[in-house]
């Protein structure tokens, strides 16, 4: 942006300029402790970004690693249902506390705090914005190894506000087939590298269904771009999933916990070798 241009908020601002000042990260509740915070993103809404959140922190509990999803999705938070949580979180008069899945996995998220789930959130974005920094900064997460970070589509205030305020460690990029989705998963990644913010892995949605009866594979959406946009940004992992009507009951069911999905299994290797390297 040039300078006679130039609001001078960089707070609200995704331009990557040399004048720029960047805000301090977001405190972290001093109960808490988290070692490392994924963002799921997507450039735009209906192709599984929460679902995928779900599983990542599904999978990543079963390969031996706390973990916790902070539903950044405010006005659209669908985390809860996945998982079959029901009721409200608890707190007292300084603190937020998270509720606990059946397996292990913390989540907070607005529809634990509305009186109805059902009730509309109806807020303007820096009040959003705050209400996540708050999730993060409020809340008593623990001990969590992974924090997986589900995000509302687009490149707008919410996701803006975690890559500045959060500590990201890096984004995990969903897509579906279509070409149109491929241009704007793009703008994804791009925000991402202005926001100096790496991306670690894509995943296709729906990539391909696979007939029960006869086996064949067929590409309902169109022709896959995972592997062409992974070679072009220089993304080292990426995953397909594919069309599941079971996987879609277990969400609806609450039971995402319990399904048995491999199509995540090289981000969890590529996270298991992260963590190995720490050490």
């Amino acid at each position: 942006m040039s300078e006679e241009n130039c609001s001078h908020d960089c707070a609200s601002c995704g331009e990557s300029c040399g004048a720029q000042q960047l805000p301090p990260k977001a405190p972290l509740n001093e109960k808490s402790k988290v070692r490392h915070v994924i963002a799921v993103v997507s450039g735009k809404g209906g192709v599984g970004k929460s679902m995928v959140t779900a599983l990542m922190a599904v999978k990543a509990r079963q390969a031996g690693y706390q973990t916790a999803i902070l539903d950044a999705d405010i006005t659209g938070p669908s985390i809860p249902k996945a998982f079959g949580i029901k009721g409200h979180a608890t707190g007292d008069a300084e603190h937020l506390y998270p509720a606990i899945s059946r397996t292990g996995v913390e989540v907070m998220s607005m529809n634990l705090l509305l009186e109805k789930t059902t009730d509309p959130v109806v807020w303007r974005g820096p009040i959003i914005s705050n209400t996540v920094t708050q999730f993060w900064s409020t809340v008593v997460w623990g001990e969590v190894e992974y924090m997986f970070v589900d995000m509302p589509p687009g490149t707008g205030d919410v996701p803006l506000t975690v890559f500045q305020s959060l500590p990201i460690d890096g984004i995990i990029v969903v897509a579906s087939p279509q070409e149109q989705v491929a241009m704007i998963v793009e703008k994804s990644i791009t925000m991402a590298k202005l926001m100096q913010v790496p991306v670690l892995a894509l995943v296709e949605n729906m990539s391909y269904f696979k007939c029960p009866d006869c086996g064949k594979v067929h590409h309902i959406f169109g022709k896959s771009h995972a592997e062409e946009i992974a070679k072009k940004y220089g993304i080292g992992t990426y995953c397909q999933l594919p069309i599941d009507p079971d996987l879609a009951t277990a969400v609806d069911a609450g039971e995402i916990e319990f399904v048995m999905e491999d199509g995540l299994d090289p981000i969890v290797e590529m996270l298991k070798q992260r963590t190995a390297e720490e050490k």
